[in-house]
C-alpha cells in the first residue's frame, strides 16, 4: 500500500500531466461559488421562488441558466423593481399586525336603483286636547302633570270618544302613535265613574293582553301612573318568569285591571282558583298580529272561551300597527259589530269613526296589504351594503362614530338570534371598551387621553343587551335602565321590536334584516315616536340588495348610506394605527389609511376569538344560529336570502373566525363517539382471534403469539390481524 501511495503522489505531482485541467476546474468552482453568493444576495420574491421550485426539473434548470448567465452584465432582481413590486401587491406588512385580507375577494357592491315611491304617513297630532273630552277633572290633570300631555293624538282623537260610548273598536294606527294611551284612558275613566264603588276582591274587571313581558311592565305602568287620583282601583301583571305562588297571592288578594301575556293566563286559568272573569267589562289585545305571529292563537281561543262562559257583556277592543288575515279572524271572533279606526294621511282620505261605525270585516287583500304602512315624518331611513367579511368592523365603526363622537345618542341593534345578541355584546364589551394602546379601561381613546375625556366617553358608551333567554329579573332590570337612560347600546331581537315605549331612541339598526316588511315597520318605530325625529340603518350583503325593491312594493323608501363613509371614522382613532417606520405620521387620510385601520381592529377581534378555545365554540355557536336563521326567511324573500348565496368562509371572517368554514365541525366529536362506543365489543373480535390462532398450524401461531403480544404487529399485518383498539377507531364508520 506504501508503494501505490508513492506512485500516485508521483503521478500527481508530474509536470504537464493534469495540472492544466485542474486549473481550469478550480477556476470554474470558484466562479460557480461567487455566482452563488449573488444569487442568494438578490433572492426572488417567496411567490416566484415558490412557482419556480413547483416546475419540473428540467424547466427549472432551462429557465435558471440564462439569468446566472446575464446575473453578471445585468442585475435582474434588482431593491427597487424588488420593493416596488412587493408594495403594490401589499406584501410589504406592518409589523405587528396580523394579515387580514378583509378587502380582498369581495363581490362587488352593485349601485342601488330606488323606484321612488309615496311613503304613507299619519297626521300624529291633532289640535284637540284633553280638557275637551268628558273625563274626570283628576284624571285631565294626572294627564298634564305626570304624563305631560295636554294635545291628543290623532289615534286617540278617534279612538277614546267611541269607546266612552260603550262600542267594540278595530284600531290600526303606526307605531309610536300613543295606542296605549287611547285604551288606557277610556278604561280608567269608566271604572271610577261606577256606581258601586269598586273594591280589590272584587277581581278584574279590565283584562289587557300583550305578547312580550316587556311590553307588559309598560301597560302596568301607565296604569299606575293614570291610576293616582283612584286608589281603590288596584292594577297587576302577570307574566312568564315570576313566581307562580307571589301571583297567586296578588290574585288572591285581589286585582281590577290585569294585564297579563297569553301564556301564563292560560296557566293560571288551568291551575289558579281564585282566577274568575265574572265582572269582567273590557277585553283588550294590544298588538294584536304579534299576538298571534308568537303562536299564541290556541291561547287566546282558551281565554276567549272561559272569558265567554263567565261574561257576555263586555266592551272588547283590539289595537294593532299592521292588519293582517289573522287579525282580521280574531276580530271576526271577539269583536261585536265594530267600528274601524284607521288613522291615515290626509291625501289617502282619512277614516272617521262615524263613517266606519259597523264596518263588515274581510280578510284584507293584498291591494290593502301593500298600503296599509304607515311611516313616521321625522324617520329617515338608510341602507347599507356591506360584504360579509367587514360586517362586523362596519357595525364596530358606526357604534363608535354614534356613541364617541356625537352626543346624546342612543342606539337600539337588531339581531336575529339570541346568540348572536350574547356574541356581539361580550365581544364589544371586552375589545372596543378595553383595547390594546389604550391605557384607561374605557372607549377607544386616541393615543394619550386628555384629562377628564375617558369618564365621560364611558358614560356615553355602556353596552346593554336584551333577549328571551335572559332571566325575568335581569330582563326587567335591562329594560328600566335603558329607558330610563339617554344613552346607550342596545343589542337585542325582536323581543324589543313591538309596542315598547323607549324614549329618546335616535337610531336603530338591523343587523339582520327582518323577515318581513311588516315586521321592517315595528322595528323603526322604536325610534321617531309621538312626532320626534329619528333614523334607522339596515345593513345588507351585496347579494342581498333587492330587498330594497321588495320595501319599495310596500311603499317604503331608503336612502343609500356609503360603506366608506361607516369606515372613515376609524382615521380619528390613533390607537389603530399600525407601526409605522420611525415616527412617521400619515400625511393624508385616504382608501389605503381607512383599510389599514379596519385591518388593525378586525385582528382586534380575531385575537380576542382566538384567545382560548371557549371563546372559539362560543363564536361557532353564534355562526351556526346566523345561519340556521338564514334558512328561516318566507318563500317569498328565498331568492334574496337563500343559505346557498353566502359565502361561508366570508361569514365565519365576520365573526372573528379565522377558520375555514369546513374546519367549525368537531372531528374531536366523531372520536368521542368512537371512544365511548360500546367497549365490550373491542373485547369480544380479540378472543375470536386468539382461538383462531389456536387453530392455526403450531408454526405460524406460535411465531405471531412470540412476536406480537401487543397490538403493534396487528397494525402491520392488516384486516386479517386481531382488530385491537386502534384497528377498530380505523374500521369503525
Amino acid at each position: 500500500m506504501a508503494a501505490t501511495d508513492g506512485v500516485l503522489l508521483q503521478l500527481s505531482a508530474a509536470p504537464g500531466t493534469s495540472s492544466r485541467p485542474r486549473a481550469a476546474q478550480a477556476r470554474r468552482q470558484a466562479q460557480a461559488t461567487k455566482r452563488k453568493r449573488q444569487a442568494s444576495r438578490q433572492a426572488p420574491p417567496a411567490k416566484r421562488r415558490s412557482e419556480a421550485s413547483s416546475l419540473p426539473a428540467k424547466k427549472t434548470a432551462a429557465k435558471e441558466t440564462p439569468r446566472t448567465l446575464k446575473g453578471k452584465a445585468k442585475k435582474v432582481f434588482s431593491p427597487k423593481k424588488s420593493s416596488a413590486s412587493s408594495s403594490g401587491r401589499n406584501q410589504e406588512q406592518k409589523p405587528g399586525v396580523k394579515t387580514s385580507s378583509l378587502f380582498k375577494n369581495n363581490p362587488e357592491i352593485p349601485q342601488l336603483r330606488r323606484p321612488l315611491v309615496k311613503q304613507m304617513q299619519e297626521n300624529v297630532f291633532s289640535s284637540e286636547a284633553f280638557d275637551e273630552l268628558d273625563l274626570h277633572p283628576h284624571l285631565i290633570s294626572t294627564i298634564n302633570a305626570v304624563l305631560n300631555i295636554c294635545h291628543m293624538t290623532s289615534v286617540q282623537k278617534q279612538s277614546i270618544p267611541v269607546l266612552l260610548e260603550g262600542r267594540d273598536a278595530l284600531v290600526r294606527s303606526q307605531t309610536g302613535s300613543g295606542k296605549t294611551l287611547a285604551y288606557c284612558i277610556p278604561v280608567v275613566q269608566s271604572l271610577q265613574a261606577m256606581k258601586t264603588k269598586i273594591q280589590r276582591s272584587d277581581g278584574p274587571y279590565a283584562l289587557v293582553l300583550v305578547p312580550t313581558r316587556e311590553l307588559a311592565l309598560q301597560s302596568f305602568d301607565t296604569f299606575q301612573k293614570l291610576l293616582k287620583p283612584f286608589t281603590w282601583i288596584v292594577p297587576g301583571v302577570l307574566m312568564g318568569g315570576e313566581k307562580r305562588k307571589s301571583e297567586k297571592a296578588r290574585l288572591r288578594k285581589g286585582v281590577n285591571i290585569l294585564i297579563s301575556t297569553p301564556g301564563r293566563l292560560v296557566d293560571h286559568i288551568k291551575s289558579t282558583k281564585n282566577m274568575h272573569f265574572s265582572r269582567i267589562q273590557w277585553l283588550v289585545l294590544d298588538e294584536a298580529d304579534r299576538i298571534l305571529d308568537l303562536g299564541f292563537e290556541k291561547d287566546i281561543t282558551v281565554i276567549l272561551n272561559a272569558v265567554n262562559a263567565e261574561s257576555q257583556k263586555r266592551q272588547n277592543v283590539l289595537l294593532s300597527a299592521t292588519l293582517t288575515e289573522g287579525v282580521t279572524r280574531l276580530a271576526d271572533i271577539s269583536l261585536h259589530n265594530p267600528v274601524s279606526i284607521s288613522v291615515l294621511d290626509e291625501s289617502h282620505g282619512p277614516s272617521s269613526p262615524e263613517g266606519h261605525a259597523g264596518l263588515d270585516l274581510c280578510a284584507p287583500q293584498p291591494s290593502d296589504e301593500l298600503d296599509g304602512f304607515a311611516i313616521p315624518e321625522g324617520l329617515d331611513q338608510y341602507v347599507t351594503l356591506v360584504p360579509s367579511k367587514l360586517r362586523l368592523v362596519c357595525l364596530a365603526a358606526f357604534l363608535l362614530q354614534k356613541c364617541k363622537f356625537e352626543t346624546d345618542q342612543k342606539v337600539i341593534v337588531f339581531f336575529s338570534s339570541c346568540e348572536l345578541v350574547e356574541f356581539h355584546y361580550h365581544l364589544f364589551l371586552q375589545t372596543l371598551l378595553s383595547v390594546p394602546g389604550v391605557p384607561a379601561p374605557g372607549v377607544l381613546a386616541p393615543g394619550v387621553p386628555a384629562p377628564g375625556q375617558v369618564p365621560s366617553d364611558c358614560t356615553r358608551f355602556r353596552f346593554l343587551r336584551l333577549h328571551g333567554s335572559m332571566d325575568q329579573e335581569e330582563r326587567t332590570a335591562v329594560f328600566r335602565e335603558f329607558a330610563h337612560s339617554g344613552t346607550g347600546v342596545l343589542f337585542c331581537t325582536d323581543v324589543a321590536a313591538r309596542g315598547l315605549d323607549l324614549p329618546q331612541v335616535t337610531w336603530i339598526v338591523q343587523y339582520n334584516a327582518p323577515s318581513s316588511p311588516a315586521e321592517y315597520i315595528h322595528r323603526i318605530g322604536r325610534t321617531a315616536r309621538i312626532g320626534c325625529h329619528g333614523s334607522s340603518l339596515l345593513v345588507l350583503a351585496p347579494s342581498e340588495a333587492e330587498y330594497v325593491n321588495s320595501l319599495a312594493s310596500h311603499k317604503i323608501n331608503v336612502s343609500e348610506m356609503k360603506m366608506e363613509a361607516i369606515l372613515s371614522v376609524l382615521t380619528n382613532h390613533d390607537c389603530l394605527k399600525g407601526k409605522r417606520r420611525g415616527s412617521q405620521k400619515s400625511q393624508a387620510v385616504g382608501p389605503q389609511e381607512i383599510q389599514e385601520r379596519a385591518t388593525v381592529l378586525q385582528t382586534v377581534f380575531e385575537d380576542y376569538v382566538h384567545s382560548s378555545e371557549k371563546t372559539v365554540s362560543w363564536a361557532k355557536r353564534a355562526l351556526q344560529s346566523f345561519i340556521r336563521a338564514y334558512t328561516t326567511y318566507p318563500q317569498e324573500l328565498k331568492h334574496i336570502f337563500h343559505v346557498r348565496s353566502l359565502h361561508l368562509g366570508h361569514v365565519a371572517k365576520s365573526f372573528g373566525l379565522r377558520d375555514a368554514p369546513g374546519k367549525l365541525g368537531g372531528p374531536a366529536v366523531k372520536k368521542r363517539k368512537v371512544a365511548v362506543r360500546r367497549p365490550d365489543l373491542r373485547r369480544k373480535p380479540q378472543r375470536k382471534c386468539r382461538v383462531a390462532e389456536m387453530l392455526l398450524s403450531e408454526c405460524s401461531s406460535g411465531a405471531e403469539a412470540g412476536a406480537a403480544p401487543g397490538g403493534s404487529r396487528s397494525k402491520r399485518a392488516g384486516p386479517a390481524a386481531s382488530p385491537g383498539p386502534e384497528g377498530q377507531e380505523e374500521c369503525s364508520p
